[in-house]
């Protein structure tokens, strides 16, 4: 079957959900967790903690496109990553995303500055804790005290994991993830 007889026609399209692919990416080094805190001049999630990681680029495919992402905000090269699950975002729009989010193992800890944000080094052991017993003080991005335990958590369920996320009539994220 030809790229024409795909279905992505604009008139064929036209009434469907579509989304943005993007990648997720968590790095350790030995037990501590790479977070980027994103600059107050971003857009999006202005100084909250998130994993590294971007659009994928018309040309690659998930895993091209997050070994990218982490060596241009992160200036490691990370060979051997681990896909952990995927999570359809919903945000009431025609237009959603799509995270493909996956873990990796770094051999150093030295990082490069970045423009997106502060990367730093966090203990994860300490940090799933607080998640555990809402004692957190972290300013997250809203889906990493459910994601985080789910990929490093001692009792969490086998990966990967596929999820949908929306929002409630009081713009609270609503987790689902298929069983």
């Amino acid at each position: 079957m030809g790229a024409k007889q795909q279905g992505t026609d604009s008139a064929t399209v036209a009434n469907r959900w579509q989304v943005v692919a993007r990648t997720l990416c968590f790095v350790t080094y030995q037990g501590d967790l790479l977070l980027m805190k994103r600059s107050l001049t971003k857009r999006i999630f202005p100084g909250f903690y998130n994993g590294v990681g971007g659009h994928i680029e018309r040309d690659e495919d998930p895993l091209t496109g997050a070994r990218r992402e982490i060596l241009e905000e992160t200036g490691l090269h990370i060979p051997h990553l681990r896909f952990c699950g995927s999570t359809h975002v919903d945000a009431g729009q025609s237009t959603g995303i799509i995270l493909y989010i996956f873990t990796g193992e770094a051999d150093s800890r030295e990082v490069m500055d970045c423009e997106e944000g502060t990367l730093e080094w966090l203990p994860l052991a300490p940090l799933l804790a607080s998640l555990q017993d809402g004692t957190n003080q972290l300013p997250l991005v809203e889906d990493l005290p459910i994601t985080l335990p789910r990929i490093f958590g001692t009792d969490a369920p086998p990966l990967p994991f596929f999820a949908h996320v929306t929002y409630d009539v009081h713009d609270q994220i609503v987790f689902r993830v298929a069983n």
